[in-house]
């Protein structure tokens, strides 16, 4: 039997990525039924997204970040009666023409409810845009991970997954609370709380800006900390982070972030950065500091 799959597409003051980003779609060897873009820029893209067929056009007039554009753009893909979802930020760029046709295949053949791409670094085909952890190390290299084939239970969301749209129902949307910076973490914890099959297969990839920079090694290869280069993401960053350690009691990663953050900016004389994380970490621990973006102060 023919599956649907509609996108659940987010894009913000990006023209030029989310015409790349539609075509790119458009191309499949596999067709979508429908593209929900949801849409918060300063600059709307209403004559671009629709002169792409099958755009389902909508306009926020508030930004809600990555986490709520993509709910809102996740409801309207669930809503149109599609099987699956497939969930692309507006920098993103499936690998070739058959993506979407390959992660179908793996997610059929494996029996999953939602399967992830690699996400390849644009201008580095060798080198993975975010890390995984093979035997305890961190690592970039495409080579690496494409060695173990598939991942279970682990994958870098939103960008590329493909989500039968019954999971929804069953762990809900992103949570708009996080805004940006965590809100794939707590998706991925809720999946595998609620004991959904899920993974990453090395078979299918798209492309996304790298984040190279922002991994901060502390006592070697096994040990790192994320710190984002703007102050706008830092605070989201750290406090997401410290919210989800409150929220699911993640004793490991308290330990993994006090450890590794004062390992991190004490040996550089890093006063202020330190300050910094500590006022957002404490406030996600406390379940503060949230409310509209206007209202945040970084």
């Amino acid at each position: 039997m023919p599956v649907s799959v509609a996108v659940a597409a987010v894009t913000f003051d990006r023209p030029g990525e989310l015409a790349v980003l539609l075509d790119a779609i458009n191309k499949q060897s596999m067709p979508v039924d429908t593209i929900c873009l949801v849409d918060s820029g300063t600059t709307p893209s209403r004559e671009l997204a629709l002169s792409h067929p099958k755009v389902d056009y909508v306009r926020s007039e508030a930004n809600l970040g990555g986490a709520g554009g993509f709910a809102l753009a996740i409801l309207k893909a669930v809503a149109s009666g599609a099987d699956w979802v497939w969930i692309m930020d507006d920098d993103a760029e499936p690998g070739d023409p058959a993506c979407l046709e390959t992660l179908v295949r793996e997610a059929e053949a494996r029996g999953l409810d939602a399967v992830v791409p690699l996400v390849v670094a644009p201008g580095h085909p060798d080198k993975l845009s975010f890390f995984f952890r093979i035997d305890g190390k961190v690592t970039h290299e495409r080579t690496e991970v494409e060695k173990a084939g598939f991942l279970p239970d682990v994958g870098h969301f939103f960008n590329g997954a493909l989500i039968r749209s019954n999971v929804f129902f069953k762990v809900g949307v992103p949570d708009i609370r996080l805004f940006i910076r965590g809100d794939e973490v707590d998706f991925m914890i809720r999946l595998r709380k609620a004991g959904i099959r899920f993974g990453t297969v090395a078979t299918a990839w798209i492309t996304h800006p790298h984040a190279f920079s922002e991994t901060k090694h502390v006592f070697g290869a096994r040990w790192h900390v994320i710190v984002p280069d703007s102050a706008f993401k830092r605070y989201f960053y750290y406090r997401n982070r410290g919210y989800l350690i409150r929220r699911y009691r993640r004793g490991k990663s308290m330990v993994a972030d006090v450890g590794g953050y004062l390992g991190y900016f004490l040996p550089r004389g890093d006063f202020r950065g330190l300050a910094e994380w500590f006022r957002a970490f404490s406030a996600g621990l406390r379940d503060k500091g949230f409310g509209p973006l206007e209202d945040q102060k970084f």
